[in-house]
């Protein structure tokens, strides 16, 4: 009964660890996702043409059409689409202090654990 017990031990360390894991993982898919809707709410405020933000997307999903091994498939998509947006040109083109400036995160959109 005693080895049992020892042996129901590790494996609730083991699950707790991959559940640790896990939520490390969702943090950090959590802060890509939210840089993500910052740059295109910048851009919304910008007035970048639908047609502009699509031809973003669409390059996005292109370079991110075969999935690099030992990546996970959603961090690549957003890393790549994070890079697509600051590579914008319009983000580039706004005054400095503009750019600086802290934007709030009252968003429904936002997540927290």
């Amino acid at each position: 009964e005693l080895q049992q017990k020892v042996e129901e031990t590790e494996v609730l360390k083991m699950e707790l660890q991959m559940l640790e894991t896990e939520r490390v993982r969702l943090s950090l898919v959590e802060e890509k996702l939210l840089d993500v809707l910052q740059l295109l709410q910048q851009l919304r405020d910008l007035n970048i043409s639908k047609r502009a933000l699509g031809k973003i997307l669409l390059s996005t999903l292109e370079s991110c059409r075969d999935p690099q091994p030992g990546k996970a498939q959603l961090f690549e998509v957003l890393d790549t689409l994070q890079q697509e947006l600051t590579a914008c040109e319009l983000l580039h083109k706004q005054p400095v202090e503009q750019a600086q400036s802290p934007r709030s995160l009252a968003n429904p959109l936002v997540i927290s654990c």
